[in-house]
């Protein structure tokens, strides 16, 4: 099952009714029609859906829902994640600090910092001189405090600074 599907079958206002009265505890199409305020054979139509698709299960107890299904979806709908490292170690650390291709804060740990810097400095072609603004510009792409990033690049050795232009050293 898929989330479209998961959701299809959600989306029937009479199986969503049914669902949500079993998952607050209804155990019988009797005790669903009393929550849901639902006639039986809707009930009874419902049940019989939810139940092809795995989201109602039934044990000597009745009926309970099986709630592992929507973890199940998302799990299995979930982009795999581009690794932005090679290196796993480095990967890692990227991944705890940028997130849809923005740096989310900035690291404490001097070593991770460091990585982090290494990889914003990728965003700067070798031997391309650029005017402040445009640091800025891309910079600012990362995170707003871009002259807090300037000022860590340049400190880093990874970006030099000569008559108002940048280089990237590396």
């Amino acid at each position: 099952m898929n989330a479209d599907h998961l959701c299809g079958l959600l989306a029937e206002p009479s199986r969503l009714r049914t669902y949500a009265a079993v998952v607050l505890g209804a155990r019988t199409p009797e005790e669903i029609t009393g929550a849901a305020g639902l006639e039986l054979p809707v009930v009874a139509k419902a049940l019989q859906r939810l139940g092809k698709n795995g989201l109602i299960q039934s044990d000597a107890d009745g009926l309970y829902a099986e709630e592992s299904v929507f973890k199940d979806v998302v799990r299995t709908s979930r982009p795999e994640r581009e690794p932005l490292d090679p290196d796993p170690s480095r990967d890692a650390v990227l991944a705890s600090f940028i997130r849809d291709g923005r740096l989310t804060h900035f690291p404490t740990v001097p070593a991770k910092f460091r990585i982090v810097l290494e990889y914003l400095a990728t965003s700067f072609d070798p031997g391309t001189e650029y005017p402040e603004a445009t640091v800025n510009a891309i910079l600012n792409s990362w995170h707003p405090d871009h002259a807090a990033l300037r000022r860590e690049l340049v400190d880093a050795g990874l970006l030099t600074r000569a008559n108002s232009l940048y280089r990237r050293t590396t």
